[in-house]
């Protein structure tokens, strides 16, 4: 999987459990966003030691129709900014159509622009038939399957309250015409400080897909308010070359105060 939106996108890959297990995460219900919620994320690589400002992502959450039912569309876009576009160009967009009850995607669409790499893929989901359908041809998929996209909004509503430290929490997510089997590590809680402010946070660690800046295992380390929000503050890895940090730094339209946190820089 390429980069960028980013270290965002990759943060809530899941494994697919055994079968007894998953149904336990069909039914999660969504209590934690709405629609008209907008979050900004800016992106920081580190050179000789200092972290340097890189780009920003952006994302979106709509109610719309499509195919005659009511759907939330998400939208994640990430961009570099002006200096580091001479160096290594980045413009992505992620969609994805997802049902209002079962948080479930219709339809996946990635346009990227990375450096010299482009690609376009749209998928189409069939929950009854359990089938995805690309440009690549039709893939079997299992129940309750996610994108990558989807799957940051459908993890925002877990109850990590659940959980013990160490816990892995599953799903399953299907991206490049593979379904993966990942988790994510639950870690406990603790109070994270980031450019924004400091907040009240989950901990956890996401078992990653290797790729092209990203190594494979579990060394990314993300925080999420500890609230009813869940909206990630603070996202850390090392990369194939120095490390990254991404940090929320602006809101708007959340379904619940954000309780979470303590105090502004």
């Amino acid at each position: 999987m390429k980069p960028v939106l980013l270290f965002l996108i990759v943060i809530l890959m899941a494994f697919t459990p055994p079968a007894a297990q998953q149904g336990e995460f069909c039914g999660v219900r969504n209590f934690s966003w709405q629609s008209g919620e907008h979050i900004n994320y800016h992106v920081y690589y580190t050179l000789a030691g200092i972290y340097v400002y890189g780009g920003e992502a952006n994302f979106h959450v709509n109610l719309e129709q499509y195919g005659n039912k009511p759907v939330y569309h998400l939208t994640g876009d990430g961009k570099t900014n002006s200096f580091f576009d001479g160096f290594f160009k980045v413009r992505d967009k992620y969609e994805s159509y997802i049902d209002t009850a079962s948080l479930q995607p219709y339809k996946f669409v990635r346009n990227i622009w990375e450096g010299d790499f482009k690609k376009f893929e749209s998928v189409t989901f069939s929950h009854t038939a359990r089938t995805a359908t690309s440009q690549g041809g039709v893939f079997p998929v299992p129940d309750c399957v996610q994108d990558v996209l989807s799957a940051i909004y459908y993890a925002r509503n877990i109850d990590f309250n659940r959980y013990k430290p160490g816990d892995r929490v599953p799903f399953s997510m299907f991206i490049d015409d593979k379904t993966y089997n990942l988790y994510i590590r639950y870690l406990g809680k603790e109070v994270i400080k980031t450019r924004y402010g400091r907040f009240e946070a989950i901990k956890f660690k996401p078992l990653l897909i290797e790729g092209t800046i990203f190594s494979g295992g579990e060394k990314m380390v993300v925080w999420v308010t500890d609230d009813a929000n869940k909206i990630p503050v603070r996202i850390e890895s090392p990369i194939s070359v120095g490390s990254v940090k991404v940090d929320m730094m602006g809101y708007r339209g959340l379904r619940h105060p954000m309780t979470a946190l303590k105090s502004r820089r």
